[in-house]
């Protein structure tokens, strides 16, 4: 998959693509359906499979201050895109000039112009240009005009209501990966590289694999049964672990929350990699040991169990 960032440096070969246009925060079946719909067409038109999103999220640029909501950060969004077979990746850059464009000013000057889109696909609540003005069936007139088709796709549902990113959250803060995995077609993953922590897991006998949440809705915190996926460098492959999500309240009070990964059967050094942590059961909540052996015995508990699960997975 090919990643444009900038769509005034756009290589020739790139442009005339049939994209789905959204956020895709969390690419969950509904988001899928709407590629799906931009494939067919694609197929039909003889154009490759695009999806155009906007980097950051739009909620990011205009509350930057609110509580971290995003499913996915831009790195395993685009890990999951190409997982399902898109073929360019548009990542718009969200900046003041982009929220400055009349609707009409935004479909010819991005979709039609920058990127040469040959038909777009969007869900039948979306919204774009200043003031978020202009919605689905305003694109699908600019798109007669401008000479690019528009398909304007149905929300999918699930059997108990709507699949929406806000109802997979509140699975996640629920502790429910495997219900939140239901509604996303896929196992929610942490993607990121691998930070120095303060080693307090290897003097225990549990080195860890650290990563950053920052910027990322946080899941329940406590500890999952997890499949991991390092990307790169010498050790790339896939490995089954056991995940602490939060704060480490044994370790004191203040500890900023991040995702620490055991891997299982695993030697070696991870810093720097690119690791992805997909939330296979939650197994239990945080706690705050009376002794280090306490917290050790339950960690050796932790891992058993995650291995039965990851055995039957």
């Amino acid at each position: 998959m090919r990643i444009v960032r900038d769509p005034r440096y756009i290589d020739p070969d790139d442009r005339g693509a049939s994209a789905a246009i959204g956020n895709f925060d969390g690419v969950h079946l509904g988001h899928q359906a709407v590629i799906d719909l931009a494939r067919k067409a694609g197929r039909d038109i003889g154009a490759p499979l695009g999806v155009m999103t906007f980097e950051p999220h739009p909620r990011q640029h205009f509350a930057p201050d609110a509580p971290a909501f995003r499913l996915m950060n831009a790195e395993a969004r685009a890990e999951a895109l190409q997982k399902i077979g898109v073929d360019i990746l548009y990542e718009v850059p969200f900046t003041d000039g982009l929220t400055q464009l009349a609707p009409e000013a935004f479909a010819r000057e991005i979709i039609r112009d920058a990127l040469g889109l040959r038909h777009v696909v969007v869900g039948s609540d979306f919204c774009f240009g200043k003031d978020r003005a202009g919605n689905a069936e305003d694109l699908r007139g600019f798109g007669q005009r401008l000479g690019f088709g528009v398909t304007v796709a149905e929300m999918v549902q699930a059997e108990d209501g709507r699949i929406s990113s806000t109802a997979i959250r509140a699975a996640l803060s629920e502790g429910r990966p495997r219900d939140a995995a239901a509604m996303l077609g896929h196992r929610h993953r942490l993607v990121g590289r691998v930070i120095r922590g303060d080693q307090r897991g290897r003097d225990l006998g549990y080195p860890t694999a650290n990563m950053s949440i920052d910027g990322l809705h946080p899941p329940r915190f406590g500890v999952y049964a997890v499949a991991v996926d390092v990307h790169d460098g010498p050790h790339a492959g896939r490995y089954g672990g056991a995940a602490s999500i939060g704060v480490r309240p044994m370790f004191g009070a203040e500890n900023h929350a991040n995702c620490e990964t055991f891997l299982f059967d695993f030697k070696g050094d991870l810093y720097g990699a690119e690791i992805s942590v997909a939330l296979i059961d939650y197994l239990r909540g945080e706690e705050k040991f009376d002794s280090l052996d306490a917290l050790i015995a339950q960690m050796d508990a932790d891992c058993d169990r995650a291995r039965k699960i990851l055995s039957d997975v």
